[in-house]
């Protein structure tokens, strides 16, 4: 066995199709155990705290139940990444999504605050930091998984398509949670029917461990441990002993990445609830629509990527983040016209989520590359998707414009990144190529 005998072909072929879908597919269904929690975080904070505390902040008590899980990702993420670069891909791309499904289907379960007082809401913050760890194993794995899968001409489709694979995850909450308000009333759900979304993620859990089964390793590690390249040492500290000069590039273009989906699929469903007096019927439609072009920005983004380049697709779309964003809630302010337009464009307009994976994978060498990733994507996503919830969500009674404010800022941060960064990281990238063809 060769190094390069195994490495990609130049066009995409049936086994390349077969891994990319069932990675995606997966992906979805881990991301739908994760974020279920968001569409039901108005009930939750109903059932999990105290019911004479006032209403915000039990929505603000949940909404940082949910960030925690964000914050765990770290210690997951690095732990895991370790694994992925000493042992193979594969392995922990598998794991992740069992640690996953568990504490999912143990939150349908759960008791609540009537039953079992303040261990209602403490046991649930524990299960969020469990399947906050699970996720920062998962994203990052995923990405270095399909890129060394994929012809390096066709990476940034592949990447496109695995982010709208992971995206699929928020349309399956989204479809998940309409379903319910849609069959079931607003005292059933707060009854019982809200279990029914997280028994129903651990039966997704149990189909995305089968479905990765049929995975097999990518070729660029076998090569690697053909040759005996394989990290031998710590892979952490080979990345902040020689690629510190990749952590910053990697970390800003994280909370771009961030920024576009706490806006568009973890704020926005619940200021329609609560400032603009929507349905959560009606919300959940919305947010369905939205998210589907959503996927289909992601898959666009990669196609671009392929095109024109990655770093230049980053500046295109941190450009069209903020008038996305800003499209959507000039509808809600003006009365809700033309608002399935409007959340179709905003999603097209985060395309960024599409873009990113296709720089970040070529900042790190592929012996260290899930550990680079990963410690800065899992810090990164950690810090601004748990601050930034409660931000904007303290902020809105202020202005209904705050989230469009905060994408202009963010989308300016994208757009300087891609001016800056490219010179400077030009041979890590050659280099990083150079070790895969």
């Amino acid at each position: 066995m060769t190094a390069t005998t195994h490495l990609p072909d130049a066009r995409f072929s049936r086994s390349d199709y077969k891994t990319l879908g069932l990675a995606a597919l997966g992906g979805a269904l881990e991301i739908y155990d994760f974020i279920i929690f968001v569409f039901f975080a108005l009930v939750l904070s109903q059932l999990f705290f105290p019911p004479q505390m006032p209403e915000w902040l039990r929505l603000l008590q949940s909404f940082g139940i949910f960030a925690t899980g964000y914050l765990a990702r770290p210690l997951g993420g690095i732990l895991m990444a370790h694994f992925a670069d000493r042992l193979g891909r594969k392995r922990v791309f598998s794991l992740s999504i069992l640690m996953m499904a568990l504490p999912c289907l143990l939150i349908g379960v759960m008791p609540t605050y009537a039953q079992i007082g303040y261990f209602a809401p403490l046991l649930l913050l524990a299960l969020r930091i469990l399947q906050g760890a699970a996720v920062g194993g998962e994203v990052p794995s995923a990405w270095v998984f399909v890129a060394e899968h994929a012809p390096l001409q066709h990476r940034g489709y592949a990447l496109g398509f695995l982010q709208a694979g992971l995206t699929f995850g928020y349309l399956l909450g989204a479809l998940t949670a309409t379903a319910l308000a849609q069959i079931f009333t607003a005292a059933e759900i707060l009854d019982y029917a809200w279990r029914l979304p997280f028994l129903l993620g651990g039966v997704f859990g149990v189909i995305g461990v089968w479905l990765r089964r049929w995975l097999s390793e990518t070729p660029i590690f076998m090569a690697l441990q053909a040759k005996r390249e394989g990290a031998t040492e710590l892979p952490l500290r080979t990345v902040l002993r020689d690629h510190r000069h990749a952590l910053l590039p990697a970390a800003i273009l994280t909370c771009v990445l961030t920024s576009a989906v706490v806006v568009f699929v973890v704020i926005t469903p619940t200021v329609m609830q609560k400032s603009f007096g929507m349905t959560p019927s009606h919300t959940f439609a919305l947010s369905s629509l939205g998210i589907v072009f959503l996927n289909i920005g992601c898959v666009l983004a990669g196609l671009i990527v392929d095109r024109i380049g990655a770093w230049r697709t980053v500046m295109l779309y941190s450009l069209l983040l903020p008038m996305g964003i800003a499209v959507l809630y000039a509808s809600l302010i003006s009365g809700g016209a033309w608002l399935g337009l409007a959340y179709a464009v905003a999603g097209l307009g985060c395309g960024v989520v599409g873009a990113v994976p296709s720089v970040m994978v070529s900042l790190f060498p592929p012996k260290i590359r899930v550990s680079g990733i990963s410690f800065t994507y899992n810090i990164a996503y950690a810090l601004w998707a748990s601050v930034t919830p409660l931000v904007l969500i303290a902020l809105m009674p202020w202005s209904p414009w705050v989230c469009v404010g905060y994408c202009v800022v963010m989308g300016a941060v994208g757009v300087a990144a891609a001016a800056y960064f490219p010179a400077r990281h030009s041979k890590t990238a050659q280099a990083s190529l150079a070790c895969e063809s």
